[in-house]
This record gives structure tokens, C-alpha cells and sequence, in this order.
């Protein structure tokens, strides 16, 4: 069967390729748009109050709990201002924080210092913001197979990184964009003329890619199962018609549900005997971690 086209672990290592890469173009922006328009610290005119030569220590703790993550954007970040500065870490991604607990130790330049403060909380409160979030969820989902995606529900530019964060919190990834998967909507089967002419065409343009398949009724779950899809999303189904989808399939595709899912839902849902749970909720609701820095002089 073609179900053999989707595999997480796949996905999972062609996301982390992606976050590497995407990770000097996130610091990069950020800084940009802190320093105008340039990567100097000497834009920082309040930090030009500090001696030049002064040295600092500073450390970084939450005061909260959570799943850490953002280790490598903070690297990045001194990578990009000043790479003499040393940091000392005290936990990696996917760890679980307590309140008051030490993360990082950082030495230096006390005006680098000053000046990454900003960047550095912004992308280690949110990205430890979904990797928390992700890891309610799936704590949800104990005791039955389903698994937890994330979608395309991200802000702009920070793709790869927020899904980085997904698989830190313990979830899994749907696809990275338009361009790594088939996701065929109402609207193509429209424009198409039918699911199974889309999926024969979709076969026929991209053999290698995993082709999934949106569906509104249990009439086209059974018209996509039988032309040959690799995953059937099932759009907006209340419990009742998504445990009658799990029998009709009898494990031939793989199963993914969508649309409106929250905290109180989810269980009943992954109780169906469903294989994946796609919720935008992870990566679009996101509530900062409460994590702050502290500077001492040298």
C-alpha cells in the first residue's frame, strides 16, 4: 500500500534539517529589528551607557513550570553579536523546568549581554510556551495510540522553529509546508472534479510524496480509501461519525482528525481508536513562560 509514503520519523529529521538551517535567519530578523536595521551592538544606545570594557555575569531562571526550549536560538544569538561571550547551561530542550530554577549561566561583554536580553526571553518564553503546551496535550492522550500533530497555524517566519518546539514538547509534526505533502481540500476536489481524479493526479505528479485527503462525510471517506490514499482527514466530525469512520476504515488508510479540537474534547476523541489529532491550538494560542534574566556587574 502506499501508506508506506508517511513516516514521522522522516518527517521528524526533515524538520530538524529545516530548524538548523532556519534558525541564523530567526536571530537574524530579530536582531535586525532591535538594532535598526543592522546586527551592531553599538545601535544599542542604551547599552553604549555601560563602560566599553566592562564585563558582566548574568543567569537565566523561570518562575514557572514548563518544557524547556530555545537553546540553540540563544547560542545563535551570541553567535551573531559577540561570540566571546560564554554560557553555561543547566538544562537542554524537552527538559521539564520548576519554578526558580537556573537555565543558563552567561559571561561577557556586559553591553552584548543588555542587548540580547530582549531577543533571547522572546524566543526561550515562547517556543518553552508550545513545548509546554504540546506536552498538556499529549499527557492527555495517555493510554490510547493516538498520536498529537501540529499544524500550519504558525506565526510567520518562525515555522520550523515553533514545530522545532512540538517535538520538544513530545508532539509530532504534520506536514512542514506545501511542498513536502499532498493535502487535498474541498476546494481542489472542486476545482478537480473529483477525489478520485485528484488523487490520481497527485500520484501521477509526485509518486514519493504522501498524499492525505480532506473530507467532510462519510461518503468521501469511503470514495478516498478507495482511491488509494495514504491519510483521510476528517474535517469537523463529532465523536459519533469519527467511531463509525474507524470501523469503516478498518485500519486500511491512516485516520486524522481536524477542526475545533480543545483541551475537553481531545481524550473522548483519541478513545475512537483514531490515529492522528491535528490541533492548531499548540502553536497559535501560545502563552509565554514567565522567565526573566538578572545581570550582576564584574
Amino acid at each position: 500500500m502506499s501508506i508506506q509514503r508517511y513516516n514521522l520519523s522522516k518527517r521528524h529529521d526533515d524538520l530538524m534539517q529545516l530548524a538548523k538551517k532556519g534558525i541564523r535567519e530567526n536571530i537574524a530578523m530579530a536582531l535586525k529589528e532591535d538594532l535598526g536595521g543592522q546586527i551592531n551592538v553599538n545601535n544599542d544606545i542604551t547599552a553604549n551607557l555601560l563602560p566599553k570594557d566592562k564585563n558582566a555575569y548574568a543567569h537565566i531562571i523561570t518562575h514557572e513550570t514548563g518544557i524547556f526550549c530555545g537553546k540553540d536560538w540563544v547560542e545563535a544569538i551570541f553567535d551573531q553579536l559577540n561570540q566571546s561571550v560564554n554560557l553555561v547551561w543547566h538544562i537542554k530542550d524537552g527538559q521539564k523546568m520548576i519554578p526558580e530554577q537556573l537555565l543558563v549561566e552567561i559571561e561577557g561583554s556586559a553591553r552584548t549581554i543588555v542587548t540580547s536580553e530582549r531577543t533571547i526571553l522572546n524566543f526561550i518564553q515562547l517556543l518553552s510556551g508550545v513545548s509546554t503546551k504540546v506536552n498538556y496535550y499529549v499527557a492527555l492522550l495517555n493510554n490510547t495510540n493516538a498520536k498529537l500533530l501540529d499544524t500550519r497555524k504558525t506565526l510567520p517566519g518562525l515555522r520550523t522553529a515553533l514545530k522545532y518546539a512540538v517535538i520538544c514538547g513530545g508532539g509530532n509534526n504534520h506536514r512542514i509546508g506545501l511542498s513536502d505533502a499532498f493535502l487535498i481540500k474541498e476546494n481542489h476536489i472542486i476545482a478537480i472534479g473529483s477525489i478520485q481524479k485528484a488523487v490520481k493526479s497527485a500520484s501521477l505528479a509526485f509518486p514519493d510524496y504522501p498524499i492525505e485527503v480532506e473530507v467532510e462525510t462519510i461518503e468521501e471517506l469511503i470514495q478516498a480509501i478507495n482511491a488509494g490514499v495514504d491519510i483521510v482527514m476528517l474535517d469537523n466530525f463529532n465523536l459519533k461519525l469519527i467511531s463509525e469512520a474507524v470501523k469503516i476504515n478498518k485500519g486500511r488508510v491512516i485516520l486524522e482528525v481536524s477542526g475545533n479540537i480543545n483541551e475537553s474534547l481531545i481524550t473522548n476523541i483519541a478513545r475512537t481508536g483514531i490515529d492522528y489529532i491535528s490541533v492548531g491550538d499548540i502553536t497559535k494560542n501560545i502563552r509565554a513562560i514567565d522567565i526573566s534574566m538578572r545581570l550582576k556587574l564584574k
